[in-house]
């Protein structure tokens, strides 16, 4: 596309990011996928390890139940390890790892396959086999990377639930996957305290009778319980004659499964959603590879904790399969001081960061300083994930850590997607706030209420009309309520839940959920413009924006705000954000209330939970909150 043909604020790659990046023409590609869509991935494919080809790409006789790389035998595992430890990239480094208490470790693909292996053969002592599911709950250590490559070296499903879930929520989730197996730390560190993970465990077993083996990583060293014939130390079954450093690979079905997550539960009880061996790797390695144009010397800092999407995409399978060095770091960005991040940028050279809007304009807070105090001149791209993120935030991030030289990989996806369907790539130009267009070969639509394209800039509901590789398969052991969530509203499109709008050229704008749409005087209103026009403001580090009932307008807007830091809350200060909005937005806009607060309830994602806010102010049950981050 040339300068004259995109409209508003953009953003230009320069010409060294262009000439250096894998895709230099994004329409051209686009262009050759939208030709041949199948072949497109069919291509991708072939440049992973598959013990057996598959006889056809895509099987849609039973839609929505697709089926991709139709009887092609694989393993993501062995296509993370040993596809590269049987090159010379065995002895590169595939992980660093830092703690929150200065501990840190590499490792090199060669020692990850080991230490994998390792951990293969203690699970396979223990009698998991294929089709068995292991529940692993744990903190950001290398032990959770490595427990999930194991689990599927050997055909076993994991279920990962997030280091900091409640009792409840964890019993939930092994009661709901039937698991045999826990696998879990002593204890996490997170912003100097210790959070006691076996003990959580040991009270959700209580209530679940199908756990049969705890397997017990030494992290913190505090005294914990040990159930005798339950309970063992990881460390301890490492000396045993049963451990192998080559244990074999199981040759997975490219449908066989690979892993259940349960999504966030904004809206609700969560959902187990299925994901596969094959679809999920091919569809996990190119994204990797195109939107964060991976190289050798690349490394990878993805500040998402591995029990979510995010973290089983981008941390884990997506970098492994590309041959990259992932980071990961066990504690938060502002422990002990809120340069704890751009500290670790300069200390171990990370040149991809990808983080959430959320973590942006909680460091937005405490200003440039913290982050001009070091050398940044590493990264050469950002990335932001989670939620929309608001134009200043991305102007912010794009100024103030990427020094107007990193171009913002702005990414739409969910868990359900399981991999990125709306991103930019490195050669695009960028509007803040937009996650540009569709994956190249991916058709997305906005429809209205009765499943009719909208025009550009009308907002409507995002769907997807054509099937991708890493697409979930099914919500675990219910096809029909599958159907229901994302195939009933309107038959033969997949319905995202989110509301969005596409501009002049192609660009899509995803506005936030359908259920955080505010409906004011018969006028539509995305939670996400009205906070974004808020956060704009000198005074607001962040906030959120949700409907309640009026008599006259059938909704109104009620704001939570979070100050920055020295800003006196007043009377003349809620005025004056009330008059700003509806300068902003338009006075539809402007907000019945604002209510300063010191937090917001999020998932451990980073989007805001505006059901809670929403029964706080209507004074009713806010239901289920086993994934709030506090």
């Amino acid at each position: 596309m040339s300068d004259k043909e995109i409209s508003g604020e953009v953003y230009y790659p320069s010409k060294d990011v262009i000439k250096n990046a894998h895709i230099k023409d994004w329409d051209k590609l686009n262009e050759k996928v939208s030709e041949d869509y199948l072949g497109f991935w069919a291509e991708r494919a072939k440049e992973l390890h598959w013990f057996k080809k598959h006889s056809k790409v895509l099987d849609d006789s039973n839609k929505p139940f697709f089926k991709w790389f139709v009887d092609g035998k694989t393993n993501i595992s062995y296509n993370c390890l040993d596809r590269h430890v049987n090159t010379p990239r065995k002895n590169k480094i595939a992980l660093i790892w830092e703690g929150e208490d200065g501990e840190h470790t590499t490792m090199s693909y060669f020692r990850l396959h080991k230490e994998t292996c390792k951990f293969a053969s203690i699970l396979k002592s223990l009698g998991v086999k294929k089709g068995d599911r292991v529940t692993i709950y744990m903190g950001r250590t290398p032990e959770i990377v490595i427990a999930m490559l194991a689990c599927a070296r050997i055909g076993a499903i994991h279920s990962v639930v997030y280091g900091g879930f409640s009792v409840e929520a964890l019993h939930e989730r092994i009661e709901d996957s039937q698991s045999r197996v826990l696998i879990v730390s002593d204890g996490a560190y997170q912003k100097g305290k210790i959070i006691p993970l076996k003990d959580i465990a040991d009270e959700a077993l209580q209530r679940a009778g199908t756990v049969e083996h705890v397997l017990v990583i030494k992290r913190t060293g505090q005294a914990v319980n040990m159930e005798q014939g339950r309970d063992m130390w990881y460390h301890e079954l490492m000396n045993l004659p049963i451990v192998t450093n080559n244990c074999p690979v199981v040759e997975m079905d490219s449908e066989d499964p690979l892993f259940i997550l349960y999504t966030s539960g904004t809206t609700g009880k969560s959902k187990a959603i299925l994901h596969t061996h094959g679809g999920y790797m091919v569809g996990t390695y190119t994204t990797m590879k195109y939107v964060f144009d991976i190289n050798d010397e690349d490394r990878f800092w993805c500040t998402a904790d591995p029990g979510w999407i995010t973290g089983h995409s981008y941390i884990v399978y997506g970098p492994l399969l590309n041959g990259a060095t992932v980071f990961l770091y066990e504690g938060s960005p502002t422990f002990p001081y809120p340069n704890r991040w751009w500290q670790l940028i300069e200390k171990y050279g990370i040149t991809i960061f990808y983080t959430a809007p959320t973590a942006i304009r909680g460091l937005m807070r405490f200003g440039e300083s913290w982050a001009n105090r070091h050398d940044l001149s590493s990264l050469r791209l950002l990335g932001s994930v989670g939620e929309p993120i608001n134009p200043e935030a991305w102007k912010w991030f794009y100024k103030v850590i990427g020094k107007e030289k990193c171009p913002i990989m702005d990414t739409w996806w969910q868990t359900e997607t399981g991999m990125f369907m709306i991103a930019p790539m490195p050669c695009v130009p960028l509007k803040p706030g937009s996650g540009t267009r569709p994956f190249p070969g991916i058709i997305m639509d906005i429809f209205d209420e009765a499943g009719k394209p909208v025009g550009n800039n009308q907002e409507g509901f995002l769907v997807i009309k054509t099937p991708w590789p890493a697409m979930v398969r099914e919500i675990y052991n219910d096809k029909d309520k599958y159907i229901e969530q994302y195939w009933s509203k309107f038959p033969g499109f997949y319905l995202t839940g989110d509301s969005a709008k596409r501009d002049e050229d192609g660009y899509i704008w995803v506005i936030g959920r359908v259920d955080d749409v505010i409906k004011v005087s018969g006028n539509r209103l995305g939670t996400a413009e009205i906070e974004s026009a808020l956060v704009s403001h000198h005074s607001v580090a962040e906030a959120a924006a949700i409907g309640v009932p009026h008599e006259i307008k059938g909704n109104a807007i009620y704001c939570f705000v979070i100050l920055k830091q020295g800003i006196e809350r007043t009377e003349g200060l809620i005025e004056e954000l009330r008059n700003y909005v509806s300068h902003e937005v338009g006075p539809i806009a402007k907000p019945e209330s604002v209510e300063f607060v010191d937090s917001l309830p999020k998932t451990r994602s980073g989007k805001i939970m505006r059901r809670v806010l929403k029964a706080k102010v209507m004074g009713v049950d806010p239901g289920n909150l086993s994934t709030l981050e506090e």
